[in-house]
C-alpha cells in the first residue's frame, strides 16, 4: 500500500502548491466537458444538497479540491397544496347606555365573496386560457387545491370577474380601432335563451333562437373578441367602429363590403381554395385553374423570399408586378368567355368565381402596396381556435351576460399571451382593483 500512500501525498502537495490556480483549471475543464449544463435547469428555490465522490474511480483514494461548476441534477416536486382559509368573526356587542346591539362590519379590504382574488382569478383562468367545462373546473379545484365549489358559484365568480374586466375591455377595443391593420374573422358561437331561476325571465336576449357569432379583431397590440347574434354589416361595424381608417384583412364575406377596396386585403388562403376548385373541374376550367395556381405559387415564392430577408421591399414589388398583371388578365379572359344564362355547368361556376374575384381584385394586392400587411387572414383564424374549442366543450352560452363574460375573458387571455404577460396575475389585479379600489391594470403593453 506504500504506493497508494505516496500517490495521495503527491496529490495533497500538488493541491497545496497550485492553490486557486488548480481550482480554476478544474472548473474550466468541467465547463468545457459539460457546456451550458446549468442553463437548462430550473431556478432553485428549495434545497440544495452537495455530493462529493468518496473515492478516486481509478486508485480508490480520497479526491481533493473544489468543483466550482458541478453537475446539476434537479428533481422537481409539488408539495401538498392546501387552501388558506381566513375566518372573520364579526362580534355583536351591546351599548351600555341604550342597550342597542351593534355588529361589527367587514373592513373594506376583505372580500364580500367567499372566494379571494387569486382563487377567483384561477376560476376565470380555467374557463379561458384552459377552456375547461364547469364540472371539470369544479373537479380540478377540488382535487388539485382542495377547494370545494359548486357550478353555480363558479358562474357567479366569473360574472364578477367579467364586471372587473369591463374597463380593460373597453380600452382594448378603443386601441384596436386605432390600429393601421386589423385581421378580422368570425365563427359560430351558439347562444341560448336561458330562464333566470330567481326572476323567471329569459336572460339570453335570443327568443327566436338565432345563431350566435363570435367576432375577433387581431392587431399588433391587442386582440379583441365580441359575441353577438348577427353576422351582418352592422355587426362588423360594431366591432370595427364607424370610423375605422386602417386596412382590414379578411375573407370575401359581404359584411366587409362597406369598406372601400383600398382598405381591404382579401385573404389569399381563401382565394387559393377557389382556385383549387377551378383546377379540379374538367375541360377549360382545369387549364385556367392550373394557370392561376401557378401564378399564385410564383407570388408566394417571392413573398417567402421577402420574409426570409432574401429580397427587399422594392424588389418584392417589382417582381410581383408582372404576376399581378398576368393574373388579372387571366381572370378577364375567363369572364369574357362567359356562360349561358341559367347554365349550371362546372364552367359556369368557374366564370362566376372569376367574376367575384374580378370585382374585388384590387383587394388581393393591398399587401404589395402597403408594407407590414400579411396576404392571409391566418392570424384571426388562429385566434378563433380557442373560441372553437370552447364551443365544442360547452356548446355555447345560455345568456347575454355569459356571452359578454366569454368575450372579455378571451380578449384578456389572447392579448396577454400575445404580449407574453401573465394572465393569472392580471386577472387577480383586475379583481382587486374593481372590488377594493385601486389602479386597474391595462391590456395595453405600454399604456
Amino acid at each position: 500500500m506504500g504506493w497508494v500512500y505516496r500517490c495521495a501525498e503527491a496529490l495533497r502537495a500538488r493541491s497545496r502548491q497550485s492553490g486557486a490556480r488548480a481550482v480554476a483549471a478544474s472548473a474550466a475543464a468541467a465547463s468545457r466537458a459539460i457546456p451550458d449544463r446549468g442553463r437548462s435547469c430550473c431556478r432553485s428555490s428549495g434545497w440544495i444538497r452537495w455530493w462529493t465522490p468518496d473515492a478516486c474511480r481509478r486508485y480508490g483514494t480520497l479526491p481533493l479540491g473544489e468543483d466550482l461548476d458541478p453537475l446539476r441534477h434537479q428533481v422537481i416536486e409539488i408539495p401538498p397544496i392546501t387552501p388558506l382559509v381566513i375566518e372573520h368573526r364579526l362580534h355583536r356587542l351591546v351599548c351600555p347606555c341604550c342597550s342597542t346591539s351593534t355588529c361589527a362590519t367587514l373592513p373594506a379590504d376583505v372580500e364580500a365573496s367567499h372566494y379571494g382574488p387569486r382563487l377567483s382569478a384561477l376560476v376565470g383562468l380555467l374557463g379561458s386560457a384552459f377552456p375547461l367545462s364547469f364540472s371539470k373546473t369544479q373537479a380540478l379545484l377540488q382535487q388539485l387545491v382542495g377547494v370545494e365549489i359548486s357550478c353555480g358559484a363558479i358562474a357567479r365568480v366569473r360574472q364578477r370577474l367579467s364586471s372587473a374586466l369591463a374597463e380593460p375591455m373597453a380600452q382594448a377595443l378603443a386601441a384596436a380601432r386605432q390600429q393601421p391593420v386589423a385581421y378580422v374573422d368570425e365563427t359560430g358561437a351558439p347562444t341560448g335563451n336561458a330562464v333566470d331561476a330567481v326572476f323567471r325571465e329569459a336572460v339570453g336576449n335570443n327568443p327566436t333562437g338565432k345563431r350566435g357569432w363570435q367576432w375577433v379583431m387581431v392587431t399588433a397590440v391587442v386582440t379583441v373578441f365580441i359575441q353577438g347574434l348577427s353576422r351582418s354589416t352592422a355587426a362588423a361595424i360594431e366591432l370595427l367602429g364607424n370610423a375605422f381608417g386602417g386596412i382590414v384583412v379578411s375573407d370575401r364575406f359581404s359584411a366587409y363590403n362597406h369598406l372601400p377596396t383600398k382598405q381591404r386585403q382579401l385573404c389569399w388562403a381563401h382565394s387559393i381554395r377557389d382556385l383549387v376548385a377551378i383546377a379540379e373541374r374538367p375541360g377549360a376550367s382545369a387549364e385556367f385553374g392550373a394557370e392561376l395556381l401557378g401564378l399564385q405559387q410564383q407570388l408566394f415564392g417571392h413573398w417567402h423570399n421577402y420574409k426570409e430577408g432574401k429580397i427587399d421591399w422594392p424588389a418584392l414589388q417589382q417582381s410581383c408586378l408582372p404576376i399581378r398583371q398576368t393574373f388579372e388578365a387571366t381572370l378577364q379572359r375567363v369572364v369574357e368567355l362567359g356562360y349561358q344564362r341559367g347554365e349550371r355547368t362546372p364552367w359556369a361556376s368557374t366564370v362566376r368565381t372569376c367574376q367575384q374575384l374580378q370585382k374585388v381584385t384590387g383587394g388581393l394586392w393591398t399587401f404589395l402596396e402597403n408594407e407590414g400587411i400579411e396576404p392571409t387572414n391566418n392570424a384571426a383564424e388562429r385566434a378563433l381556435r380557442q373560441s372553437v374549442i370552447q364551443r365544442k366543450i360547452s356548446h355555447g352560452v345560455q345568456s347575454a351576460s355569459g356571452a359578454i363574460c366569454r368575450s372579455r375573458l378571451l380578449t384578456v387571455t389572447t392579448t396577454l399571451r400575445q404580449q407574453g404577460r401573465d394572465v393569472w396575475e392580471f386577472l387577480e389585479q383586475a379583481w382587486i382593483a374593481h372590488h377594493r379600489g385601486g389602479v386597474m391594470p391595462s391590456l395595453l403593453s405600454d399604456p
